[in-house]
């Protein structure tokens, strides 16, 4: 079974033109190096916060770029739109603090311009997202990815990474109608995979991540950084974990919850 990456998150692109955005996934990755035969769950991740420490990365680009326009943005500002898509995030502060000069579509294109060399020098994976990937596909799960960056972001880390083959379906939100918190680009992975969201696990941390996957009718394990794990949004996930490392051993539990189901 061949990976999928769908030209459909946080990204700087704008929505494609209605009669564009039927095109379902362009296959970009080689063929599945372990094809199995395809069971009927998954597990479909998050890509910042979750397989890459770049939440930081984004304040610092953030921070950097919206000072050019006379913005100062807090490190507790930024945490406002995790989860976001780029160019969502680069409106949200327009309507909140309009600027002259660039457009916040060419401020969120700067940003993104930013985080690509960020990754490129300094971009490190989460604990334990190796360990994971192997344990999900021991136990037979199928494995997706559904960000909120924009395709050529997730292509930088996954390529820095050498993870190109891990998954199954890949997801961006960039040409999604709408990004997170709403469901669409869960409900594009979903889709590409043949499942519903009863019988899939998206793993997030933010808490606009967690609203998306909830609103696609998933379950969801809410993985949140030390600075919003007192965020009662969080409360709603099905899961709790302090760290990726801990998803190989919740994976038992999973399972048995969902065949008492």
């Amino acid at each position: 079974m061949s990976p999928l990456i769908s030209r459909a998150k946080k990204s700087a692109s704008t929505a494609l033109p209605s009669h564009e955005r039927n095109v379902r996934a362009v296959r970009l990755f080689p063929k599945y190096p372990n094809a199995m035969t395809p069971s009927d769950r998954a597990l479909v991740f998050d890509m910042d916060g979750v397989l890459i420490d770049s939440e930081p990365l984004w304040r610092r680009a953030e921070i950097q770029i919206f000072a050019t326009v006379g913005l100062e943005l807090s490190e507790a500002d930024c945490f406002q739109t995790t989860g976001l898509r780029m160019d969502e995030a680069a409106l949200y502060w327009f309507e909140r603090s309009p600027w002259t000069g660039p457009t916040p579509h060419e401020i969120a294109e700067s940003v993104v311009e930013r985080m690509v060399e960020l990754i490129q020098a300094e971009g490190v994976p989460m604990p334990g997202v190796r360990r994971s990937l192997a344990a999900a596909r021991a136990a037979d799960w199928r494995i997706g990815l559904a960000s909120s960056s924009s395709t050529r972001l997730i292509e930088t880390v996954l390529d820095r990474f050498e993870l190109r083959t891990a998954f199954e379906v890949i997801h961006s939100a960039e040409h999604e109608e709408r990004g997170k918190p709403h469901p669409d680009v869960y409900l594009s992975t979903l889709r590409d995979l043949g499942l519903e969201g009863c019988d899939s696990v998206a793993i997030e941390d933010s808490a606009n991540g967690v609203t998306s996957a909830l609103a696609a009718g998933m379950r969801c394990i809410a993985i949140p950084p030390p600075e919003t794990r007192s965020d009662p949004r969080f409360g709603v996930a099905h899961w709790r974990l302090d760290s990726l490392e801990e998803l190989s051993q919740a994976l038992s539990g999973i399972e048995t919850e969902r065949n008492e189901r």
